[in-house]
């Protein structure tokens, strides 16, 4: 024997209730006019108890859903007054409900969606309060070294009065440098608020890639000959990949790859630049390395601004710790994206995709 539960599935619909009310009623009222019949034989026919219970259903119908109606109306516009005032200036809901649909079960769904999306968006705010944190942190820490050291050699140069000779040059090169990192620092971050901003303003011109990493191979050639690391591009690589992007900043993004390449590379080691035809809109360009690579627990967090894999390391090679941030966000500027896969002992490749030209 099958057991049929109108409840089974869902809340039933507000007509569903009023009709399954006035059921109700009119059975009882049929019950209770065929007791009356019984006992009152002869008195009552039984199409008078018929139109009395269709009248009873027909008035009970009508009582159940004007009330219904308003019992939900009202339940339902409080709560989503109190949704979509959070979601929207003016939250409003029609005057009017539709008694065939389950209301219940769509304001259930809906509150259910508004919680998710209040949990996740309290989930961000924590995590942008942890990295604005760590970004104050970062910055303060990056901007003490510099000022303090050229502040320990102002005053050395202050109290010896400038007289010994053996002292003034060279302390003037290391404070001279120091401010030099300060002005990296502040520089780099400008960059970083404009691409943020959006006030950057990005040249769009045709150009061959393969041109530009060839010139920054040679700017770089001293650097790289101090520490035996060779420059060269990967086979099939040594030849013209025209791509539409703003040329002065994608050599940014080389210089700061390539710098990398140099800084964290071992000596007689290699770096090399690929490019590869992704599809008939995108050009992959790659540049790799074979030096002490990157632990992978680094890897998504290599991107960030002052992020660095080893502090201590990272601090004596120089440099403002934005590099790569600044990398993420031209590239993106573009609107393009940026990889990066390394392994400990065998190197690191970092690429990003440009629309051809």
């Amino acid at each position: 024997m099958v057991k049929v539960n109108i409840f089974s599935e869902k809340n039933p619909t507000p007509r569903q209730l009023g009709i399954y009310m006035a059921v109700l009623l009119a059975v009882v009222v049929f019950s209770a006019l065929s007791i009356l019949l019984i006992v009152f034989d002869g008195k009552l026919m039984w199409w008078h108890i018929g139109v009395v219970t269709a009248l009873s259903f027909i008035v009970a119908y009508i009582i159940n859903i004007n009330a219904l109606e308003r019992f939900i109306y009202r339940r339902v516009k409080l709560i989503y007054k109190t949704i979509h005032s959070v979601k929207t200036p003016k939250g409003t809901i029609s005057k009017t409900m539709n008694m065939d649909r389950h209301i219940i079960d769509e304001v259930e769904e809906e509150v259910a969606i508004w919680a998710n999306e209040r949990d996740r968006e309290i989930e961000n705010l924590k995590k942008l309060e942890a990295y604005r944190r760590d970004f104050l942190g970062n910055v303060s820490h990056e901007l003490k070294t510099p000022i303090f050291n050229v502040q320990g050699y102002i005053e050395t140069l202050i109290e010896s009065k400038l007289e010994d000779e053996s002292i003034n040059l060279p302390y003037l090169e290391r404070a001279a440098r120091n401010v030099e990192r300060l002005s990296t620092i502040a520089q780099d971050l400008d960059m970083i608020a404009q691409l943020e901003s959006e006030e950057l303003h990005l040249d769009l011109q045709p150009f061959d890639v393969h041109d530009l990493a060839t010139e920054i191979f040679d700017e770089m050639g001293i650097v790289a000959k101090e520490k035996r690391i060779k420059f060269n591009f990967k086979q099939g690589c040594d030849k013209p990949f025209f791509v539409k992007a703003d040329q002065e900043r994608i050599r940014q993004v080389f210089v700061n790859l390539i710098t990398n390449s140099v800084k964290y590379g071992r000596s007689n080691g290699n770096t090399k630049i690929g490019f590869y035809n992704m599809d008939d809109k995108h050009l992959l360009i790659e540049i790799s390395d074979d030096g002490y690579g990157i632990e992978e627990r680094h890897l998504p967090r290599l991107f960030e601004r002052f992020y660095r894999v080893d502090k201590s390391r990272s601090r004596e090679q120089g440099g403002s710790g934005l590099g790569l941030a600044i990398v993420k966000h031209i590239i993106e500027a573009h609107k393009q994206t940026v990889n990066v896969r390394s392994k400990p002992n065998v190197g690191s490749t970092f690429g990003f995709t440009l629309e051809k030209s």
